[in-house]
């Protein structure tokens, strides 16, 4: 008997699962709460972290299993349950074969692309571990093209992450013929690489999702899940199965949520709007046992008009890591490695001072001078080096002056910024060993990428600037816990049968962690994969 298997959500995960459970012989439907296909993977750089993938032997870089493991148990801070985080290893390589080979999805290395704790045991520091899609030509979708939601923070879609400085262990721009190429046929790359081409191999399989419906309660009878209630246009409908996979995204559009869950403020997500908890609501009403609530995939964020960029806000992650760049809180002193990774910024902003009973370091800004913008230019709205930040940029002629505008306790900043400019003058950062890490070169300043110099150096020209950094996020990555096999785990300990959950809606396998570049998107599609594939009737462990 054919498995009917319903998948909510449209995102790497929910497209990831409707391909396994389709192809291990399941009938399948997909439905998206948005008016668009692909969530906040759309909007994202479309990397996967798949540690031991076949493409590293492309690059001669030596992997395993066990190192791997090594890896990211070093990370766990006991928050990462192992027989999960072998699952993540042991079928990751499996999900990348089977896309690659049962339709258009390709994957491709992104060369030297550090693990973001490659120090660590186990850990990658000549990459290898990352991949990214090539990019995709759009009109091959026909009609379902402008169906895909386009990304805010990458807005021309013809670049991929490898197409960029960061991207490259040797940047080379593209040519205004390639861009042009790539224009003629509406060819994407990034996220919208990576979802056009999980949609068209939806697409080719029969699958069509259904947009604008929103599941609003889980069909719960006798112990076991046999389908879901979906509202469209105004009206419910019971829509009857033997497996739903939720991969409806995280819960960080939840005031109510985010105050009974998480460590600590997060205050400007930037991920769809639409990530609201609702798979999360509908396992809590049936029983699930839940994990990992207090996470989330930290990230800077900086407040901009909405006319540079839709959401209000902009990533910040390369720009702190460039030189003439430090962060400061409100006492006017350093308190991070600003080239950290993004995820590891979370703790920082958490911090609190017992004294006071406040958070440390919020408010803080990100500090940087005139030869920053001669070198850089403004990196909160792109612009071409020596373009001077626009109005709305606090700035003043002195150190003086600027921490006078930001409210800054008198003579503070002047002396964090001398204090850095003798270290920089050393090469070491002897307070928080910025530039010691792997992570903390790759992401700095390219042409300087074999040393600490990519990342130290001077603020001493004026005029000085700052900006604002707000706690934001990609998503939350705590909701029900589940099996290897991706089955929901009541408050027993026992499966919900029927009932499955993917990526952000799920307890997720990497805990409080981030292994490395695309660790966001890898895990939720991994677990895609093994969600459809069990609910098809075809698990990749057996039980």
């Amino acid at each position: 008997m054919t498995a009917q298997v319903i998948i909510l959500g449209s995102g790497g995960s929910g497209l990831t699962a409707a391909i396994a459970a389709h192809d291990a012989g399941a009938d399948v439907w997909v439905f998206e709460k948005h008016d668009q296909i692909g969530g906040t993977t759309a909007w994202s750089g479309g990397m996967v972290w798949i540690p031991n993938n076949h493409h590293e032997d492309e690059l001669d870089v030596v992997d395993s299993r066990d190192n791997a493991l090594k890896y990211l148990m070093s990370l766990s801070h006991d928050m990462i349950p192992a027989d999960l985080a072998e699952a993540f290893l042991d079928a990751g390589p499996a999900m990348i074969r089977h896309l690659e080979e049962n339709g258009p999805v390709a994957f491709r290395s992104i060369p030297e692309f550090p693990d973001y704790h490659a120090e660590h045991p186990g850990g990658m520091i000549n990459g290898g571990r990352s991949l990214d899609c090539p990019p995709y030509a759009f009109d091959k979708l026909g009609e379902w093209a402008e169906r895909v939601t386009r990304s805010p923070y990458y807005p021309d879609p013809r670049y991929s992450i490898i197409d960029s400085p960061l991207g490259q262990a040797k940047p080379q721009p593209l040519s205004d013929e390639e861009l042009e190429r790539r224009a003629s046929c509406d060819e994407r790359g990034s996220g919208q690489a990576l979802i056009g081409r999980l949609l068209k191999a939806c697409l080719e399989r029969g699958i069509e999702p259904v947009t604008g419906a929103r599941a609003v309660e889980l069909i719960h009878r006798d112990g076991r899940v046999t389908g879901v209630r979906v509202e469209k246009d105004g009206k419910k409908q019971d829509e009857l199965a033997d497996a739903v996979i939720l991969a409806t995204g995280g819960f960080e559009w939840d005031e109510q949520l985010k105050r009974a869950f998480l460590r600590g403020p997060m205050t400007h997500p930037v991920s769809i709007e639409t990530n609201t908890g609702d798979g999360l609501k509908m396992a809590m009403r049936i029983g699930a046992k839940l994990g990992n609530m207090r996470e989330a995939w930290w990230m800077p964020v900086h407040e901009v008009p909405r006319e540079v960029v839709s959401t209000g806000v902009t990533l910040v992650a390369g720009q702190r890591s460039l030189p003439r760049s430090i962060m400061v809180n409100d006492k006017g002193k350093r308190f991070v490695n600003e080239a950290a990774n993004y995820n590891a910024f979370g703790a920082a902003f958490h911090e609190q001072d017992v004294s006071s009973f406040d958070y440390a370091n919020l408010p803080c800004w990100l500090i940087f001078d005139k030869g920053y913008v001669d070198a850089y230019g403004f990196g909160m709205k792109g612009g071409s080096a020596g373009e001077m930040p626009p109005q709305w940029v606090m700035r003043a002629g002195s150190l003086a002056g600027l921490a006078k505008n930001l409210g800054l306790p008198d003579g503070a900043l002047e002396k964090t910024v001398s204090d850095w400019n003798a270290m920089v003058e050393k090469g070491r950062d002897a307070d928080f060993a910025r530039g010691e890490a792997a992570h903390d070169i790759w992401w700095g300043d390219p042409a300087h990428r074999n040393s600490p110099r990519a990342t130290l150096g001077p603020i001493s020209q004026g005029p000085f600037f700052a900006v604002e950094i707000k706690s934001g996020s990609l998503g939350t990555k705590g909701g029900p816990q589940t099996n290897r096999n991706a089955q929901v785990l009541n408050v027993d300990g026992d499966v919900i049968h029927g009932l499955y959950a993917a990526g952000n809606v799920m307890a997720s396998a990497m805990g409080m962690t981030y292994g490395g570049p695309g660790g966001t998107i890898a895990p939720g599609m991994v677990f895609g994969f093994l969600a459809g594939q069990h609910a098809a009737g075809s698990p990749f462990f057996e039980e």
